[in-house]
């Protein structure tokens, strides 16, 4: 038997160290878990980048819900359903490193964001970071989203493709919300660093050489660390400080009054950038894709949205969604969430498990790679019964009380429940509110566009949609 190292001699309330690591486990280690080595060298990785949603159904199909797998140089053990969601979400034996779980994938990308951090660590730059989520930024926010979204849409009559379309308004509305003001000439630039960094996530080569994505990814985050470090420095100097959320990240303190570190800083807000513009931008093309395929229900939303707004005024401008009625959303929200079911923008999530431990009747030794997969959770039929159909009624407050914690889980949860979440929710309510109060959105009968569904989802041909007149 291959040896691995010794479960961590630790009491459960204690927190493991930062750098507590254990050995990878073997073949041999893990011959009693169902699963497959794949191909030589290669095993499963290929298939996994193929074709990402149906490996992992016939994995879980064929082996049930705890299998193994080899992929992109290792032994990974998939946990699939609520319980194991929320065994490792809410990890209240602080065994599941998030930062040894992304490591692999992301560590030349984003190191030090929140997802690569653990436990103490990770929960004293939370808390610094979270001043930019006060009610009082959010409003500043809300405000800048409003009038942002309302002049671009305003010029989106007629046919074109949603996905740039939406990623790039995205884009702008980071700026002003997160540095209070525009990107000006270094827009395209940094839309395009962004998108490397993303790709780079799932190069099957993970060594920066030259010509390589991983290479075209790295020097993307050198190029938006650079900017946002100076930016830093700006912001202490007193220049340009305001109410922006990077202001806030800027000037954040630790609990024993420090600032965070200029790199650190930088980090933080290259890795939420990355979040706010991609994730935000891929929910929200799922979401008008689906109400373009559901007429009725997007009538149901339009009339909601005219309702808590007042409808378009006396020369048919639009009225903004108040900061204040965002809550009054309700089918808006209900819609969103069947939205982020069914394409959730972050379809699995990866952690390491710090020593052994045991779930569905397997032990499961410390050092395994492990992970749980979103998607396939939220399409699970006896949980969410014809689970490919739109329904937002499936998230009335009494069907939520019903279903398990952790069946739906688009923004994680625990420890590591996405920071921006409500960012989220504000950014779309208000997107829907200027698009369903000026248009009608439609697409061609029959109309189905294949999705990229790894490492952030998005249509493979830029969504086609047609935004008619009201």
């Amino acid at each position: 038997m291959a040896s691995i190292a010794e479960p961590l001699p630790r009491n459960d309330e204690e927190t493991p160290p930062a750098n507590a690591y254990v050995g990878h486990p073997n073949a041999e280690d893990l011959a009693h878990i169902p699963g497959e080595a794949g191909w030589p060298v290669v095993g499963n990785t290929f298939r996994l980048l193929a074709d990402p949603v149906g490996f992992a159904w016939r994995m879980y199909r064929t082996y049930g819900p705890v299998y193994k797998n080899r992929a992109f140089g290792g032994w990974h053990v998939a946990l699939i359903g609520p319980e194991a969601n929320e065994l490792i979400l809410m990890d209240r034996q602080k065994n599941f490193s998030s930062e040894q779980g992304w490591g692999p994938t992301l560590d030349k990308l984003f190191p030090r964001g929140l997802m690569l951090m653990d436990f103490d660590h990770h929960r004293i730059d939370r808390r610094a970071l979270s001043i930019a989520f006060k009610p009082g930024p959010m409003r500043h926010y809300a405000g800048a989203l409003d009038r942002g979204i309302a002049d671009e849409v305003a010029n989106w009559g007629g046919e074109r493709l949603f996905y740039p379309a939406i990623k790039q308004l995205t884009l702008d509305l980071a700026a002003e919300s997160f540095l209070g003001g525009s990107w000006g000439p270094e827009s395209p630039r940094i839309n395009q660093a962004f998108v490397d960094e993303v790709q780079a996530s799932i190069a099957p080569i993970r060594k920066p050489l030259p010509f390589t994505q991983m290479k075209k990814g790295v020097d993307a985050r050198a190029y938006l660390v650079d900017l946002f470090e100076k930016e830093t420095l700006k912001r202490r100097a007193g220049e340009g400080l305001g109410q922006d959320m990077f202001s806030q990240f800027a000037t954040a303190t630790r609990e024993d009054g420090s600032l965070l570190d200029v790199d650190q800083v930088a980090d933080h807000m290259n890795f939420l950038m990355m979040a706010a513009h991609d994730t935000i931008t891929s929910s929200a093309t799922s979401l008008v894709w689906l109400l373009a395929k559901n007429p009725d229900w997007q009538e149901r939303l339009r009339e909601e949205i005219v309702a808590v707004t007042g409808g378009p005024d006396a020369k048919g401008t639009p009225r903004g969604l108040a900061y204040d009625d965002l809550g009054k959303l309700e089918l808006t929200e209900m819609a969103f969430k069947e939205a982020l079911r069914l394409i959730p923008p972050v379809p699995s999530l990866p952690r390491r498990a710090l020593r052994s431990f045991e779930f569905g009747g397997y032990r499961i030794p410390g050092g395994t790679e492990v992970g749980f997969n979103v998607g396939l959770t939220h399409k699970l039929p006896d949980i969410w019964p014809d689970p490919e159909r739109f329904d937002p009624m499936r998230f009335t407050r009494e069907a939520e009380k019903a279903r398990h914690k952790y069946a739906w889980i688009p923004f994680g949860g625990g420890a590591h429940m996405c920071l921006g979440l409500h960012f989220a929710y504000m950014q779309v309510k208000i997107l829907l509110a200027q698009l369903l109060q000026r248009y009608r959105i439609e697409i061609a009968e029959g109309y189905e566009p294949e999705w990229q569904p790894w490492p952030i989802p998005k249509p493979k041909d830029g969504l086609k949609v047609t935004f008619k007149p009201l």
